[in-house]
């Protein structure tokens, strides 16, 4: 290996650390978490959230946030006129707010899934339905969580 060689290779590797804890740094200022309401702010487009019509099923007590059992219901005929456009599920302490979002028709028959989330801690958990009138409906639940799970340091 000629010793230019070795000069450009350790340049590249200094750049190349230097950029990385730049990264490491500047990444936490852009990418500060966003608070439970903001995000229910930002799905609802600003729109009023009423309570009622979801039905947010979940244990109050839960052993173990790795595998947590849900079910959202919404009320809703499933009509043309008259059904559930989109559904989502937002949390207030992991990571993510935005744990569920999922987008319905008529042709779905029922308003309702079911799956399996992780929880970091105990906290508020928001199930949000609109409507295809543009209306938006929740269902709020507080959990309280004895294993954590999805913990991000």
């Amino acid at each position: 290996m000629k010793m230019y060689e070795y000069r450009f290779r350790r340049r590249q590797l200094l750049v190349s650390s230097v950029g990385l804890i730049g990264y490491a740094i500047v990444r936490p200022v852009f990418s500060a978490p966003v608070t439970l309401d903001a995000a229910l702010a930002e799905f609802s487009r600003g729109g009023k959230v009423t309570t009622g019509k979801v039905k947010f099923e979940i244990a109050e007590l839960i052993d173990n946030g790795n595998a947590v059992p849900i079910t959202v219901s919404v009320d809703s005929p499933m009509t043309e006129a008259n059904h559930v456009v989109a559904i989502a599920v937002f949390n207030e302490k992991n990571p993510q707010r935005e744990m569920i979002k999922t987008k319905l028709s008529p042709l779905a028959g029922r308003a309702q899934l079911s799956t399996r989330i992780r929880l970091a801690t105990s906290q508020k958990l928001t199930a949000i339905a609109e409507m295809n009138d543009g209306s938006f409906f929740s269902h709020t639940v507080e959990v309280v969580v004895t294993l954590a799970a999805c913990i991000e340091e």
